[in-house]
């Protein structure tokens, strides 16, 4: 937190595209000082955090984007409120990475309605699957060898929204393999490509907007 503020605090000049990719995947129970459940904390309130402090700057931009990297994992939970940092139920490496990845889709939703005034749009993205150290917790990816991608191709979605004019005025949406996703259609739709509505409901990207305002204070 101590370097996103002084990150923060030290840039100069306008900041035309933010791409938030870093982040954790399934990993053992671990927790913040702060007592806060690793991978939220780290795939979404770091990124909140940088986000926010950059805000001044992404206006500078007038017509800046912000890239939030979600995941088809966001599929399998919504964000819980009543328990974000698994205080209450058992630890669920796979349903704390899930939940976190909504919230980096309800981020560029909230986000897109805040600051498109200022001239920011957000959207997120699912790369896909790409065999990297993210899943070092894991044994190293479980996707079939035909459905994986190289970084490059895993960068294209993100590049898209980072960059191309197609998406001039596109904000607070979920695209994959460089398309727009479609809804889930039923509770057995297994079409990694789509989107739960979850994800995008607008009442829980402000609650959780103002939630994690709350705990970064």
């Amino acid at each position: 937190r101590a370097s996103i503020a002084a990150l923060g605090a030290a840039w100069e000049g306008p900041l035309h595209v933010l791409v938030n990719n870093a982040g954790v995947m399934a990993c053992p129970e671990t927790r913040t000082r702060e007592g806060w459940e690793l991978q939220l904390a780290t795939n979404h309130l770091g990124h909140f955090a940088l986000a926010r402090a950059l805000h001044p700057a992404l206006a500078r931009a007038r017509g800046a984007r912000v890239v939030s990297v979600s995941s088809s994992a966001h599929q399998v939970s919504p964000v819980v409120f009543e328990d974000l940092h698994y205080r209450a139920r058992p630890y669920d490496p796979w349903g704390a990475y899930a939940q976190s990845k909504t919230a980096n889709v309800l981020f560029a939703v909230e986000a897109t309605r805040r600051w498109a005034p200022d001239g920011i749009l957000a959207n997120a993205l699912m790369p896909g699957a790409i065999p990297t150290r993210l899943q070092r917790h894991v044994g190293g990816t479980r996707t079939a060898p035909e459905l994986l991608k190289t970084a490059e191709e895993g960068a294209a979605t993100s590049v898209l929204l980072a960059a191309s004019p197609l998406l001039e005025g596109v904000g607070g949406r979920y695209f994959a393999d460089c398309n727009e996703a479609l809804p889930v259609r039923d509770a057995a739709d297994r079409d990694m490509t789509r989107v739960a509505p979850w994800a995008l409901d607008p009442a829980a990207a402000e609650r959780l907007w103002e939630v994690s305002i709350g705990l970064l204070a």
